[in-house]
C-alpha cells in the first residue's frame, strides 16, 4: 500500500498535469510492450509498434525490468521531451549510481551500466539518444490520441476538484484510492510512505499507467503520483470509416466520444464539436440504441458507454 501523507499547504499546492508527460510515458510504455496475460488493452499498438522498435532499445529494457522497479532518474519531471532528455543527459554522477544500485539489488546489470553509473557522459547521452529514438519510433505517432485522452481525465479531475474541492477529487483519483485527512492511501505493489512535508503534490493522469498508481521509489524527488486512465480496446487502429458507415459520422463520433471516458452532454458537444442539442439528440438516440446509459448528475447528465457500444466501437465480436 501507499500512503501519501499531506499537510494543508499539500492540499494548497496539489496540481494536475496539464499534459501527457513524454519520459513517463516512454517508460511505462516499455512494461506495456512486454505483454502481459490478459493485456488486451495494448494489442494492437504493440503488435503496430514492435517491428518499427529501434535496435537501441536493449539499453531501455536494461534499466526498466518486466516488472517492478525502474531506475528513477529514466524520469525527470520535465514537461516537454526536449527538456525531459536534456536532464537526463545532466543527471548527476550520484543519481545515476545510486538508482542503479537500486536496481541491482534484485538482478544483475549488463556491463555497459558500469560507465554509466560511473557518471560517463558518451553512455548518458547514448541512454538518451535511445530514449529519443524509442519515443519517436513507437510514441509519437499515436502522441496526439494520447494527448486527447490524458486532457479529457484533466478535465474530468478539475471538474471533481471544482465541485468537490481537492478532497473530493483524491477521493475518486483510483479504485483503491482511500482518502482520510492527512492521508491518502492507494493500492501499490509494495508499501512504501510519501511525506509530502509542504512540497504539495503533482498528480500525472498517465497513458500508459495500468492497473496501480506509481511513483518515485525515492522521496527526494518531486512528489509526483502517476495514475491510469480509462481505455477502449482498439484505439490505435480505430479510425472510425466502418463505425461511420453503421451509424452515420456524427453520431459515430458521438459514440466514440462516449467511449473515451464518461462525459455530461457539453463534455460531448466539446470532444466532437457539435452544438449542445445536437450531442443531446445524438446521445439520445444511442441510449435508444442501447450503446450508451446516461445519468442524471447534479444538473448534467453523465453518458457512458455499454459494454455493447464498447464491443462496437472496438469493432471486436459479440
Amino acid at each position: 500500500m501507499l500512503r501519501i501523507l499531506f499537510t494543508p499547504d499539500d492540499l494548497a499546492r496539489t496540481r494536475i498535469a496539464a499534459a501527457p508527460h513524454p519520459m513517463w510515458e516512454s517508460l511505462l510504455s516499455l512494461y506495456r510492450l512486454r505483454r502481459r496475460p490478459g493485456d488486451i488493452v495494448f494489442d494492437d499498438w504493440r503488435r503496430s509498434v514492435g517491428p518499427r522498435a529501434p535496435r537501441s532499445i536493449r539499453l531501455l529494457t536494461d534499466l526498466v525490468p518486466v516488472s517492478g522497479y525502474a531506475a528513477d532518474f529514466l524520469t525527470p519531471m520535465d514537461m516537454s521531451l526536449a527538456d525531459g532528455l536534456e536532464s537526463l543527459r545532466r543527471t548527476p554522477k550520484r543519481r545515476l549510481r545510486k538508482d542503479l544500485g537500486v536496481l541491482a539489488q534484485d538482478r544483475p546489470l549488463p556491463s555497459w551500466t558500469t560507465p554509466l553509473a560511473n557518471g560517463d557522459s558518451a553512455t548518458v547521452v547514448r541512454l538518451s539518444n535511445a530514449v529519443e529514438q524509442y519515443f519517436t519510433a513507437c510514441l509519437a505517432p499515436f502522441w496526439r490520441h494520447i494527448r486527447g485522452q490524458v486532457e479529457h481525465e484533466r478535465a474530468r479531475q478539475a471538474a471533481l476538484m471544482a465541485d468537490g474541492g481537492c478532497e473530493t477529487m483524491l477521493e475518486q483519483l483510483h479504485p483503491t484510492a482511500r482518502w482520510r485527512y492527512p492521508v491518502l492511501e492507494l493500492g501499490y505493489p509494495v508499501d512504501h510512505e510519501l511525506r509530502l512535508n509542504g512540497r504539495g503534490l503533482r498528480l500525472v493522469p498517465s497513458f500508459f499507467c495500468q492497473g496501480l498508481p506509481t511513483t518515485f521509489y525515492d522521496s527526494d524527488f518531486e512528489p509526483a503520483l502517476v495514475y491510469p486512465i480509462r481505455h477502449t480496446i482498439g484505439w490505435s487502429t480505430r479510425d472510425g470509416r466502418p463505425l461511420a458507415s453503421l451509424l452515420g459520422r456524427t453520431r459515430a463520433k458521438v459514440l466514440a466520444a462516449i467511449s473515451e471516458s464518461p462525459c455530461t452532454t457539453s463534455e460531448v458537444a466539446r470532444r466532437t464539436a457539435t452544438t449542445l442539442s445536437t450531442a443531446s439528440q445524438q446521445a439520445s438516440a444511442l441510449r435508444a440504441a442501447g450503446l450508451v446509459t446516461s445519468r442524471q448528475n447534479g444538473q448534467s447528465m453523465l453518458h457512458s458507454i455499454t459494454s455493447l457500444g464498447l464491443a462496437l466501437v472496438a469493432g471486436t465480436p459479440l
